[in-house]
């Protein structure tokens, strides 16, 4: 059981990473016209608005929430005045609220691809697999709430943050941070960075889009002038 613990929290995770890194770069590089969402708002337009919206706003909460509250480092935390214990229950609270916005609008975002035919016949495998990823990877998140209440003090949380942080630091014992971890927490870590491993390989990869449209409204203003 070491042996598979070491794999799945100290191996996996770089596996996971590196792939999804990688397959990002070279769909850019081969593939740069299915870099997009794939978007079949002209087949339905209304349950895509509320369930896009619910789910990029949901997926989005939660998306920076783990990045914030895994990785700023205890200190930090120490420093403002929140204790262990508050930060958890700002996490549950707020985490809640966004999974709850989450499920609301992957949901409607699935029922939409399953039942409607023009839509589930232009549909990949893929498009439905990554969702119903996410769902399962959702729920696990949302259960493991109910555990993180029978602990308010905080600790299993702080062995999460040190797993977290000794991976993106590559320290080698991460592993051993989470070894006693309650399961539920274990199949959410291991689903998590199965959507990083598959993520170059789905729609999703157009978040990267996103950020590079970002950047391009706050770019600096050029004026060209021609003679």
């Amino acid at each position: 059981m070491s042996y598979l613990n070491q794999f799945l929290f100290g191996i996996y995770p770089y596996v996971a990473l590196a792939v999804f890194f990688a397959g990002s770069l070279l769909r850019f590089d081969r593939d740069q016209y299915s870099w997009k969402s794939d978007s079949s708002q002209l087949l339905r337009a209304g349950q895509l608005r509320w369930g896009s919206n619910l789910f990029h706003v949901g997926i989005l909460g939660i998306f920076f929430g783990h990045l914030v509250g895994l990785l700023t480092p205890v200190e930090v935390w120490h420093v403002l005045g929140v204790s262990a214990g508050a930060k958890q229950m700002i996490a549950i609270v707020a985490g809640g609220a966004a999974g709850l916005l989450f499920l609301a609008g992957l949901v409607l975002l699935l029922q939409r691809r399953l039942t409607e035919p023009r839509i589930r016949a232009t549909s990949r495998p893929m498009d439905i697999f990554i969702l119903v990823l996410l769902l399962a990877q959702l729920l696990l998140g949302l259960f493991s709430i109910t555990v993180s209440l029978q602990h308010l003090d905080g600790a299993e949380m702080l062995r999460l943050m040190a797993w977290a942080q000794h991976i993106v630091t590559f320290r080698g014992d991460a592993a051993a941070y989470v070894a006693e971890a309650p399961l539920v927490f274990k199949l959410h870590l291991v689903l998590g960075m199965t959507i990083f491993l598959v993520f170059p390989f789905s729609r999703l990869v157009h978040i990267w889009s996103g950020f590079a449209a970002v950047g391009y409204v706050v770019r600096a203003y050029q004026v060209v002038r021609s003679r």
